[in-house]
């Protein structure tokens, strides 16, 4: 299998998923979770494997190789987030550890897919370090920004710095805010999405002015979404190639200013398979090969 993601918007060549039939399971699963998992209300299991389906017919227009991850009693309804449990780069992959209780499992099983498929895993975050790959933009080559969040600690950026400090070149941490406490996710990934190069959308409000300085100075122009999109997750896009995306419907005003920069724009209805969760698609997918 092909490896390697020094980019965000790279052409997705190779993802892995998690199937909500093997991370939901059924209804009865559903409702046992999503109370202690912070959930905004129960999913409806049935229109959950209806919104997938769509979203994964909008991924195979790209025609990448898919893997599914399978079952496994590690993990619970958080794992159809299949980003955040690992790190990849170009080198390989790093495994994270995980900063809500309730995923901790998450990284020992995707080790045992890496494994299977001969990924070599460059190592793990440890001990009192904590990392969750939605802290985790992948900018080129040489630049990666981590935040420092209520997912990600100090201790866990220092063990992925040294684990990358042979290759990377610029290591920029984003300090994130304390919004609405350590009880609600808000990755670095909750306030901007890249979509090429030179263009990533941002919610301004939450963005850190050291970190919307260096974005100004790297010449990324930032397409802001309004106030009125950010609930709705108008910031979670997954860039499937250079200018091209996939975003949760219901965000209209950033969709225009998406088009208006020349972005082949697809949505989706997330209603129960996002929202109530917390995670866009950005955190339905791993990729594991990205071209560029």
């Amino acid at each position: 299998m092909h490896f390697g993601c020094q980019s965000e918007f790279g052409q997705i060549k190779t993802v892995l998923l998690k199937h909500p039939g093997d991370a939901f399971i059924n209804q009865k699963s559903v409702d046992s979770q999503w109370e202690e998992l912070n959930y905004l209300t129960c999913p409806d299991f049935h229109i959950v494997l209806e919104e997938y389906r769509f979203f994964e017919s909008l991924l195979k227009k790209n025609n990448p190789q898919i893997y599914f991850m399978p079952m496994d009693n590690k993990t619970g309804l958080d794992s159809i987030y299949i980003r955040d449990p690992v790190i990849m780069i170009n080198k390989g992959a790093v495994l994270g550890n995980m900063g809500k209780k309730q995923r901790q499992g998450e990284p020992s099983a995707v080790c045992e897919f890496l494994e299977t498929h001969n990924i070599p895993i460059l190592g793990a975050i440890t001990g009192n370090g904590t990392m969750e790959a939605g802290d985790v933009v992948v900018f080129d080559h040489k630049t990666i920004a981590v935040g420092h969040s209520y997912r990600t600690n100090g201790e866990g950026i220092r063990q992925f710095k040294n684990l990358t400090v042979d290759f990377i070149e610029e290591f920029v941490t984003v300090p994130l805010p304390h919004w609405n406490g350590p009880d609600n996710i808000l990755h670095l990934m909750s306030l901007i999405s890249p979509i090429d190069h030179d263009l990533a959308v941002v919610y301004p409000r939450l963005l850190p002015i050291p970190f919307r300085n260096w974005l100004i100075q790297r010449r990324i122009k930032m397409i802001e979404v309004p106030d009125s999109e950010y609930l709705t997750m108008g910031c979670n896009i997954l860039a499937t190639a250079p200018r091209n995306c996939i975003m949760i419907s219901g965000n209209p005003e950033t969709k225009k200013r998406l088009q208006a920069e020349g972005v082949e724009v697809q949505e989706f209805s997330g209603e129960e398979l996002c929202k109530k969760g917390g995670g866009g698609p950005t955190c339905l997918t791993r990729p594991l090969y990205r071209m560029g």
